[in-house]
């Protein structure tokens, strides 16, 4: 992303976004300045946006969208700041397992959804304001078991982990699939058939080859995402001694 990094020393975007405007400037906002860039990832992949190309979205000259997003860094946590949004857990769900189980669900959804995402340095997921919602909801019913502060935040990353390194990996066989115009599983099996046939004719891996002749639900990708979910709950729950699965 061809963006000129700029920097204000000790306040955060959230903090200036917060304080009253000297001016107003309806026409361009950091709130619009995400909507514009999310589209244009969305359908064109996190390449696309720059500063040139949101500029030429919005209607404004190329160095306007700087009075509201100092560089790359503010763009990438405005954008994972607006689709974070996107995520809402009804207040009726309760109990550990049922937030965090809802919240992973959602967020490999998200990642779907927002293919780009799976593209950003990993710390731009945390320190936004939709971002800390969605953490501090989970923690806070962990923390009604009585777990200390790093067993709480253990037990968030390692779902949070489990939910990004999954999700990414499908985004990245869905592309891999466009890439070949494979539409389907049964496409990619073809495709990638050369190469199965040959490992599994070797003989070392007889495991593997029992999964791809009786496996039946290779192409339930939501299937294989929430059973791994829930075995990834089942372990915290007998780890850290939590109530069982009803």
């Amino acid at each position: 992303m061809a963006i000129q990094k700029k920097s204000e020393p000790e306040v955060s975007l959230w903090e200036r976004l917060e304080r009253p405007a000297a001016t107003q400037r309806a026409s361009l906002t950091p709130q619009k300045i995400a909507a514009v860039a999310v589209k244009v990832a969305d359908a064109e992949g996190f390449a696309a946006v720059t500063m040139r190309r949101l500029a030429t979205e919005l209607g404004v000259a190329p160095m306007a969208a700087y009075r509201h997003v100092s560089g790359k860094d503010d763009l990438w946590a405005l954008m994972v700041d607006r689709v974070t949004a996107e995520i809402v857990v009804p207040e009726e769900v309760t109990g550990w397992r049922e937030v965090l189980r809802a919240y992973a669900v959602a967020g490999r959804r998200l990642m779907l959804d927002h293919p780009w995402l799976a593209q950003l340095p990993t710390p731009h997921f945390a320190l936004t304001p939709s971002r800390m919602a969605l953490a501090e909801r989970q923690l806070a019913e962990l923390e009604r078991h009585g777990l200390d502060a790093d067993t709480t935040m253990a037990a968030f990353r390692t779902v949070g982990a489990y939910v990004h390194g999954v999700s990414q990996s499908e985004v990245a066989l869905r592309q891999y699939m466009e890439e070949n115009s494979w539409t389907d599983g049964d496409d990619t099996r073809r495709g990638l058939a050369p190469q199965m046939t040959y490992l599994m004719e070797t003989g070392r891996y007889p495991a593997y080859r029992r999964y791809a002749l009786g496996a039946a639900r290779k192409d339930d990708a939501a299937w294989q995402f929430e059973t791994g979910l829930d075995c990834v709950l089942d372990g915290i729950a007998v780890r850290l001694g939590l109530e069982p699965r009803a």
